[in-house]
């Protein structure tokens, strides 16, 4: 991995040239709506179509307790990470790795947040494809039921072409237009104790994964042009503030109306337990999805390229990278396509550090 120079550095023609090429580096022209957007959309995603499936692991009152702690914490460090970004005078981290070698060392820094960094973006992108293909499968059948039945493999593989949004509205308020049914259950959805304690912490990681986003906020803050009589974080954070007002907008009604109307019957993907009306389930399930997840990791492997391996910086260098990138997330999705699974365990094992606690000692 290669460690990028303070931007106080007197760079030669060469390195400028990189530096305008590499994605996090090229433009410095952001305006604090570009924060609002990427901020939300690194966050709203596949997450949130499993916060009713949470809820139904915890109940009401332990579920709205986590759902709005997570919340005010997320957005208390997320706040800290913009405070950060220029936080040594003259300089200024464009990558979290950046930061965490000026927290922990050079090496340290690197061996510490990098492989938790890389391992989020990879898992987010890999859960994308599986929820891709997953909402294929069920546009396919809800315009066509009566079609023969296509495996999900194949439509994560066709969805490994295009990317997903904007479909926790629909999730909401199809979920209330549908009623309430009779027999609705909010009891815990395990069989025993046992059970019932797994799913609360499996139920953690949901929501933890629904609240990631903060390793890509440098990258995001990077983009915005920054001067000592009007530094980046001032637009940054009001960006931030609009993202985070929109995430609750999204969030709480998606976990409270689905737990609400579905109860403990909910699947751990809310669009699957929808079935009518047909067209606006159809249509939630086809909605592109922007995220920038993937690119730090781009970053990361266009810098090392292009800097450690002497690469020189080309559209044939990035059509490869990239595309073998999407090749790879598509193949372990294919492998792996369990939505409430992976969206539990990434969200628990690399979610969860880069969101609610990293920023902590960073900080100090």
């Amino acid at each position: 991995m290669a460690i990028s120079e303070p931007n106080n550095v007197e760079k030669t023609a060469e390195e400028k040239a990189i530096d305008d090429w590499l994605p996090i580096t090229s433009s410095r022209t952001a305006k604090w709506w570009y924060s609002t957007f990427h901020n939300v959309t690194a966050m709203v995603g596949a997450g949130v179509l499993s916060l009713p499936y949470a809820m139904s692991n915890m109940g009401w009152g332990p579920g709205v307790t986590v759902m709005i702690l997570s919340w005010v914490i997320t957005f208390y460090t997320l706040w800290q990470m913009v405070e950060m970004h220029e936080t040594v005078p003259g300089k200024r981290f464009d990558r979290y790795h950046e930061l965490g070698q000026h927290a922990f060392g050079d090496k340290l820094g690197l061996y510490i947040v990098v492989p938790q960094q890389v391992v989020v973006e990879v898992s987010t992108c890999i859960v994308y494809m599986v929820t891709g293909g997953k909402s294929l499968k069920k546009f396919h059948q809800s315009v066509c039921p009566d079609c023969t039945e296509i495996k999900l493999t194949y439509f994560i593989l066709i969805f490994a072409s295009i990317h997903f949004v904007l479909y926790s509205t629909i999730a909401w308020t199809a979920s209330l237009a549908k009623g309430v049914p009779n027999n609705v259950d909010y009891g815990l959805r395990g069989e025993t104790k046992q059970a019932n304690v797994f799913n609360f912490f499996n139920a953690l990681g949901d929501i933890a994964f629904a609240y990631a986003g903060h390793n890509v906020v440098l990258e995001i803050q990077a983009t915005i042009p920054s001067t000592p009589e009007n530094p980046s974080k001032k637009p940054m954070w009001k960006g931030v503030i609009f993202a985070y007002i929109i995430v609750a907008l999204c969030y709480f009604p998606v976990a409270f109306g689905g737990y609400y109307i579905f109860g403990n019957t909910v699947e751990d993907n809310i669009l699957l337990s929808l079935e009518k009306p047909r067209w606006l389930i159809a249509a939630a399930n086809m909605f592109v999805l922007i995220h920038i997840y993937a690119m730090p990791v781009f970053d990361m492997m266009e810098t090392y390229l292009v800097k450690q391996l002497k690469f020189k910086p080309s559209f044939k260098l990035r059509f490869t990278t990239r595309t073998f990138y999407v090749a790879f997330t598509m193949f372990i999705g294919m492998t792996f396509p369990f939505f409430g699974g992976l969206v539990g365990f990434f969200g628990g094992f690399a979610l969860a550090p880069t969101t609610y606690f990293v920023s902590q000692p960073t900080l100090v």
